[in-house]
């Protein structure tokens, strides 16, 4: 790969190169060749043209993960136009809004997101299509309709005899210009749109060629929400540009599907959560090893070789034992399965990263792995420590290069608040860097929090919703063992003055609960609320001073 070459010609190049092997296969469903996916492309060409997109106009997208999604990704940045993809599980209100603040024009939508949408609450629409077999739900446009209509009749017009490699030839953008807009968040007050320009994309895919090379034909399973800039680039992108063979499971990547599904496809690239290889660590691998002892392995400072053998070649069979590495990224890794997996020398590597850098920031070879870092600082990427003394004082992770976005879209002020005027990103991670560069995550300094499936959490979003409760004065969101938790101080006043008792308070509050986990998504309910009888210390600034009040049982 060329430095001058862009992302656009990396997909070019790899569909012409790889022009009768396989590209994209659902699991369990159909598979579409490189040439498939190239007809598929200029007949959603025809559409837009048709529809009078331009490029720079918005495309959304909004489903499960699958080849139709990925041919929709395609054909829309192959066109010019920029892609905004919105992950599944969001609600029906937060969609809306993605839709009306990107001001896409056509949305896209798997049939289960479709039954929950409003198309009124989305006027700026040209219209909506089905992502399943790509159909028009929604037509505000008679070209867009006869276009649809009549999009296999104009195509063979075109292309009288056959759609072949010549007639390829796709919008180059530049550097700099906008191709994709990922919303770091679902709800409507918060919601961010990362302005991702080309070069980001294109050097994030040249770091993973650099870290690890697929060939043509490799398999690669796509398990992460292609929603989500880590699994979109890492699997998605980079597969497809290296000519391999992308497989998508369709449905949760549960322990058991994995070990189903890998054995048959045999991945040579694996990206995931950590929460992932937790859980098949602790069901799929220690109880095959050790019956007796199973979890208690984790925390055995010496584990005898033949129970190291065991455990490694039941590790590397469950994934298919075809890989070079599984990168494991988006969320932080339980210290004991890392330990573990250091000492059985499974092959594993941590990518640290974040929606705005596209995602890569800090990672390495996972020989190289410094064990509890996140590895060096990605190539094109400068990363450097905000504290006196980096290697024993923990502070801030700031950024710089080629794989940070623009900005947010339609945002200046956040924009202005993450990235300074010497172009540092600020990640509100507090880490420390050791001499050789490798970087140690210590906390946040944000009010962020990450869960294990390593979906971003905000906790105003959900106090803002939880605070115009029935009943609620103020209230906390904290995360203990991995689950979100309400620090409410109810109003008290109001309620005793309408006639209700203590406990009568309390069972608001776990009505209110589950009136608030019905508006929010699946990664970010609350599963417990606790009643704060006082009302929370605050700053000068009247802001509640979070600190105090992480750790409450």
């Amino acid at each position: 790969m060329k430095h001058q070459d862009g992302f656009i010609e990396y997909i070019e190049q790899s569909i012409k190169d790889n022009w009768d092997l396989n590209a994209l296969t659902d699991y369990k469903g159909r598979t579409l060749q490189y040439k498939d996916v190239a007809r598929k492309i200029a007949k959603f060409h025809i559409v837009l043209e048709s529809a009078g997109i331009q490029p720079g106009d918005k495309i959304a997208v909004c489903g499960r993960n699958s080849a139709n999604w990925a041919v929709t990704f395609l054909s829309a940045v192959t066109y010019g136009a920029v892609i905004v993809p919105i992950l599944h599980e969001f609600k029906a209100d937060n969609i809306h809004h993605i839709v009306n603040h990107s001001e896409a024009k056509l949305l896209f939508v798997g049939d289960q997101v479709w039954e929950n949408l409003n198309e009124d609450a989305m006027p700026l629409l040209k219209g909506i299509g089905c992502i399943n077999n790509f159909t028009i739900l929604v037509s505000r446009c008679e070209q867009l309709t006869y276009a649809t209509e009549h999009r296999n009749e104009i195509y063979g017009k075109l292309y009288p005899k056959n759609f072949r490699c010549e007639h390829i030839n796709y919008y180059k953008p530049s550097p700099e210009d906008l191709i994709i807009i990922n919303y770091t968040s679902g709800t409507t007050g918060y919601s961010k749109g990362v302005m991702l320009p080309c070069r980001s994309v294109w050097s994030n895919i040249a770091y993973c060629y650099e870290m690890r090379p697929l060939n043509a034909g490799d398999a690669v399973v796509s398990m992460l929400p292609l929603g989500h800039v880590f699994g979109m680039v890492y699997d998605f992108l980079y597969g497809f540009s290296a000519g391999a063979h992308l497989w998508f499971l369709t449905r949760m990547p549960s322990p058991k599907i994995i070990a189903q599904s890998f054995s048959e496809i045999k991945p040579k690239l694996i990206s995931c959560v950590p929460l992932i290889v937790e859980k098949i660590i602790k069901k799929e691998v220690l109880p095959k090893v050790d019956n007796r002892i199973g979890r208690l392995l984790l925390r055995v400072p010496f584990i005898n070789d033949k129970i190291k053998n065991d455990a490694r070649k039941a590790a590397m069979e469950i994934f298919g034992n075809n890989f070079e590495d599984i990168i494991i990224g988006g969320a932080p890794f339980n210290a004991d399965i890392e330990t573990f997996l250091k000492r059985i020398n499974f092959p594993y590597n941590i990518v640290y990263g974040m929606t705005e850098c596209a995602p890569v920031i800090c990672s390495s070879k996972w020989r190289d792995l410094k064990k509890g870092s996140c590895g060096k600082a990605a190539t094109r990427m400068e990363v450097k420590i905000d504290s006196p003394d980096p290697e024993i004082i923990a502070g801030e992770i700031i950024c710089r290069g080629e794989n940070v976005m623009i900005g947010y879209y339609k945002n200046q002020e956040a924009t202005e608040q993450i990235i300074d005027k010497n172009g540092w990103l600020h990640t509100g991670d507090m880490a420390t860097m050791d001499k050789n560069g490798f970087v140690t995550i210590r906390g946040r300094c944000k009010n962020l929090l990450l869960n294990s499936s390593g979906q971003n959490i905000y906790p105003e979003e959900i106090e803002s919703k939880l605070n115009n409760m029935m009943y609620v004065a103020e209230s906390l969101i904290v995360m203990q063992n991995d689950k979100l938790v309400a620090l409410i101080y109810p109003d008290f006043d109001d309620a005793f003055a309408h006639g209700l008792q203590q406990a009568d308070v309390e069972k608001q509050m776990e009505t209110n609960r589950i009136e608030l986990n019905q508006m929010l998504p699946a990664y970010s309910q609350v599963v417990k609320v606790k009643i704060h009888f006082e009302e929370f210390e605050k700053t000068a600034k009247k802001s509640i001073k979070r600190f105090m009040y992480q750790d409450i049982k």
